[in-house]
């Protein structure tokens, strides 16, 4: 018979990975610390909790990104689907927004595996994606130049807290090896020191496109509670038309 080790409803109580959720989680865990028992059965380490709010706090927002442009566009055309709205938004979740740490947490997985120099396995891999004339995950930003303010502060303060690992330093070997294959500096972005750290703190590399989905959802409720008090999502919608112009076949 199937299982779930996850959670269980009962009359009287419910039970969360072994726990009673009232008398042992409610009022003793942080949300971040109960997501990571959710997620990985077991509570966080100081370091994990520490880290894992790091990254759900540099990730939850961005600006007018496509996911919040979706989503206020969503809520326009129904106002009564907040669910709806949310969901429109973290659809777009792929490998073009938000989605890319995951890409990177294979790359770096990819790279550890070979044992070797990381020098010489990001520089191997590196070459491997340009030649088949592919974008390196984790790098490129159209709008952080030359440097991902947020990349920069993650690894500022895992070098600070003595976490850095050996995906961190794979990191650090494909930002180097990216500038010399392509032959310029490319921008590290959020997305490669995120998978990074959350391996070297020894999350495993199908958790790590949970945190910006957790994340950017809290952005998003943001962004459709603004939209209900000044809305946007309509002017947004005509402006695209405007953009477009219309041509006969």
């Amino acid at each position: 018979m199937p299982v779930t080790r996850i959670s269980q409803a009962y009359p009287d109580r419910v039970e969360v990975r072994g726990r009673d959720l009232t008398s042992e989680l409610m009022g003793s865990l942080s949300f971040t610390e109960y997501f990571h028992l959710l997620l990985t059965g077991v509570e966080p380490t100081e370091e994990q909790r520490y880290f894992l709010d790091l990254l759900l706090v540099a990730i939850a927002e961005h600006g007018m990104m496509p996911t919040n442009v979706a989503a206020r566009m969503t809520l326009a055309a129904d106002p009564g689907s907040l669910q709806g709205a949310v969901a429109a938004g973290i659809l777009g979740c792929g490998p073009v927004i938000l989605g890319t740490a995951e890409l990177c947490a294979e790359l770096l997985s990819e790279a550890h595996a070979k044992r070797g120099d990381p020098a010489a396995a990001a520089a191997e891999m590196a070459r491997a994606v340009h030649g088949r004339g592919e974008r390196l995950p984790g790098f490129g930003h159209p709008v952080h130049r030359p440097l991902d303010p947020r990349a920069e502060r993650i690894l500022e303060l895992a070098d600070e807290r003595s976490v850095s690992g050996a995906h961190v330093a794979l990191a650090r070997a494909f930002r180097n090896a990216a500038a010399e294959v392509w032959g310029k500096p490319l921008v590290m972005n959020v997305s490669m020191p995120i998978a990074a750290l959350m391996l070297d703190l020894g999350f495993p590399p199908q958790a790590v496109k949970a945190v910006p989905i957790l994340a950017r959802t809290a952005g998003l409720l943001a962004h459709l509670a603004e939209e209900r008090e000044e809305p946007i999502g309509f002017r947004m919608a005509a402006a695209a038309e405007e953009a477009v112009e219309y041509e006969r076949e």
